[in-house]
């Protein structure tokens, strides 16, 4: 008797409480434990996150919204003073090509001075899934831009101008963010399709006559290759920039050279008060890399993660390296750029289409001969290469040679750890 007396008033004990208990309500949740509850609003930026003290801090993207291409532009007049003048000889626009006289795009001399007289290319690289890698070209570039398209994933535009590559890719799909890409360098826009809204978008803007479409393999205009490799169909067509020439000859678009502005370039070591010798970019966990700076060849070495950080694994990088030339990525420049990412969608952020707003001006940070520069990016003219300036406004000067930018997000956050840096990607 005493037993069925002790289990009835356990049973009714736990009743009442299953009963009167509501839902569990999440507990805050802080440090790096990811909430168990995912909403769909902007991220914020992170509690704690580091402020850099030479830049103004970034506006947080409460709502996101996307004005159409064009905006408007920032005039010379709006910029810091001081700041160096572009010389204009007499009457008429002015004259970027007595600033260098070499490629406007390294300031370095080129091989062949004949491939000057010509559009640039932009093309799309593909960075994942990893057996894409050791991509083609990128040692071979003038400028690359990488940034986020979805999923965790990272990919790359590179700027075609002062060398030729019978590979360069693999080629892959088009985004927003390469409209500006196209046309600040007036170049051709090759990729391989994009989702309908994007290349819908392309084809009804005034780009469609410079866009090279990539839809088959061992296709001779546009000259396209299949790769040796063994990887699938889809992420094995490469351009052969050499041929195109005679390509776009034959389709008679405008291949003739463009007005760039010349690039600020000096050998001159940049020093200062922020050394940097290795820049992390973490877009996420399953690609992230870093920037590792070689005193002796002023050049900063690219590494790549060799693994996704999933269950108890932790960071492990490789050095990137490309097929084409045998030589690793690397870069004299690097610039980390804060943009504006918004949904193409905001009512389904989980879609994960961004544009990209390099539009107007934001914040920068330059790295050459080991030591950063916070800086502003300037789009002072839709149709010419960012310009960079301190933050008083004048010109920043880069290494001759090529510059890979690092698009991270307005809200993205770093922290700098003695000489190394650390660039945390965050999505609106």
């Amino acid at each position: 008797m005493g037993r069925k007396i002790i289990i009835w008033i356990l049973s009714a004990f736990l009743a009442a409480s299953c009963a009167s208990s509501p839902d569990p309500i999440p507990e805050s949740v802080t440090g790096d434990i990811v909430p168990a509850v995912v909403t769909l609003t902007p991220f914020q930026p992170q509690p704690g996150a580091p402020v850099n003290p030479a830049l103004k801090p970034s506006t947080p993207q409460v709502e996101p919204t996307y004005t159409p291409y064009p905006t408007k532009y920032i005039v010379s007049e709006n910029l810091p003073t001081p700041v160096l003048v572009v010389p204009t000889p007499g009457e008429g626009i002015p004259d970027f090509s007595l600033l260098n006289t070499n490629n406007p795009l390294t300031g370095l001399p080129v091989s062949d001075p004949s491939l000057l007289n010509r559009r640039p290319m932009a093309i799309k690289i593909a960075n994942s899934p990893d057996y894409v890698r050791p991509q083609s070209g990128l040692t071979l570039a003038d400028v690359v831009y990488e940034y986020y398209i979805e999923w965790g994933d990272t990919r790359f535009i590179a700027v075609m101008y002062g060398n030729d590559s019978p590979m360069v890719g693999p080629v892959r799909s088009g985004r927003y963010l390469d409209e500006h890409i196209a046309r600040m360098y007036n170049a051709f826009l090759m990729f391989k399709g994009a989702d309908p809204r994007e290349l819908s978008y392309l084809e009804n803007s005034n780009l469609n006559d410079f866009l090279v479409i990539i839809y088959t393999h061992n296709s001779v205009c546009p000259p396209v290759t299949l790769g040796p490799e063994r990887r699938d169909s889809y992420n094995n067509a490469f351009v052969n920039t050499a041929k195109w020439a005679a390509c776009a000859a034959k389709k008679g678009v405008d291949n003739s050279r463009q007005v760039l502005r010349g690039g600020f370039f000096t050998e001159y070591v940049a020093t200062g008060d922020l050394s940097a010798t290795r820049i992390f970019s973490f877009f996420s966990k399953y690609s992230y890399n870093y920037w590792d700076y070689d005193a002796a060849t002023h050049k900063y070495f690219r590494y790549q993660e060799a693994n996704d950080i999933v269950g108890k694994k932790s960071e492990s990088y490789i050095p990137l390296s490309d097929a084409q030339t045998g030589l690793p990525v690397t870069a004299d420049n690097v610039v980390v750029l804060f943009v504006p990412y918004t949904f193409g969608n905001q009512f389904d952020a989980h879609d994960e289409v961004y544009h990209i707003d390099l539009v107007d001006t934001g914040s920068a940070y330059v790295f050459r001969d080991g030591f950063a520069t916070p800086a502003i990016w300037n789009r002072t003219d839709e149709n010419q290469p960012l310009l960079l300036t301190t933050l008083t406004g004048n010109p920043i000067y880069l290494r001759p040679g090529r510059t890979f930018y690092e698009v991270m997000g307005v809200t993205s956050t770093f922290k700098q750890d003695g000489t190394d840096w650390r660039f945390v990607f965050q999505t609106p």
